[in-house]
């Protein structure tokens, strides 16, 4: 195992402290492990909660600022952050209005979360919680009851975050980042498994022209096995998969997505093979992200998520965001 780390044990606390030491604009608490905005809530607005384990940056610290996320908590490296965790998040946001928690459905991120929420409210803080299950690949896989949270997560945090910023009551807030979820799917193909530090050892083992479709965030399994093909063939298997889920028309929002060891030239032609496909079916890209946005350490391979945009949620999308990872319009 070659990895850039001093010891498996302090992964999370030392990138924590690089994190820190990077954005001024956050306040991090390395104890904790709780990331919030510099300088406390804003009296009034919602805040906005999201975390799950580490090894997916930039989800979710990377997403803390302006027009996004007031908190994250993130977990050890695949692992849920502890309720705990959640609990000093939701406190340390809560400027009077109640707080929204984005949670992807993970089992122990769900569970972990609804116990935060018990323990906020008896605070006397209203928590709305909104889970995000937008993964077509499998049903009741590993770690989950039901559908995986993936790129539609980064979706949601940036278009609940917009309208909460414009101080929406956190009934609203909730309401559309459930909409985002409900109207987003996603799909992944792994060209290789991840290393976790403490395991020392990859996941999963792929051959040399074996890929896996459908690959979760976590190296867990998807449909199957198929042999490498062109980018072409694998835009087509995701879109293929996605329309059969929900049918794709109009307006989009096409997040192409590295899984944090896949080269931006290699994204770049995954997402023209993405716009060809729909375009072909008079499906209109309107809008786009093409990046490392939610990774699974350093595994080759790409996700596609699609999110079908009204007006209302094109404004929000557009809204100005300040973030160490998304930045515009500010």
């Amino acid at each position: 195992m070659k990895k850039l780390i001093n010891s498996p044990e302090t992964v999370v606390t030392d990138a924590l402290q690089g994190v820190a030491a990077a954005h001024p604009s956050l306040s991090v608490d390395v104890e904790n492990k709780v990331i919030t905005r510099a300088g406390g809530p804003r009296s009034g607005k919602v805040g906005l909660v999201s975390g799950g384990g580490s090894g997916h940056e930039p989800l979710h610290g990377g997403f803390v600022g302006y027009g996004m996320l007031d908190a994250a908590c993130p977990g050890e490296v695949f692992t849920s952050p502890v309720p705990d965790q959640m609990l000093a998040a939701t406190r340390a946001v809560n400027g009077g209005a109640g707080v929204l928690h984005i949670v992807k459905n993970y089992t122990g991120d769900v569970l972990n979360f609804q116990m935060a929420a018990e323990m906020a409210e008896d605070d006397g803080i209203e928590v709305a919680p909104v889970v995000i299950n937008d993964d077509v690949a499998v049903q009741d896989s590993l770690y989950t009851a039901g559908r995986r949270g993936t790129g539609a997560t980064v979706l949601v945090e940036k278009i609940a975050g917009a309208l909460a910023e414009e101080g929406a009551d956190l009934a609203a807030v909730a309401a559309v980042a459930r909409e985002v979820n409900e109207r987003s799917r996603s799909f992944g193909v792994a060209l290789s498994s991840c290393v976790v530090p403490a395991a020392g050892k990859p996941t999963f083992e792929l051959g040399e022209a074996e890929v896996e479709l459908g690959i979760g965030i976590h190296g867990e399994p998807g449909r199957t096995r198929a042999a490498l093909t062109s980018a072409r063939e694998l835009a087509a298997v995701a879109l293929d998969a996605i329309s059969a889920d929900m049918p794709v028309g109009d307006d989009l929002l096409v997040m192409v997505n590295g899984m944090g060891g896949t080269p931006l030239i290699e994204l770049y032609i995954m997402f023209n093979e993405v716009r060809k496909y729909l375009e072909a079916r008079g499906t209109n890209v309107a809008r786009n992200l093409v990046g490392n946005y939610i990774t699974s350490l350093e595994m080759q391979g790409f996700s596609v998520t699609v999110c079908q945009l009204t007006d209302p949620l094109i404004r929000l999308w557009d809204a100005p965001v300040d973030t160490p990872a998304l930045r515009w319009g500010r």
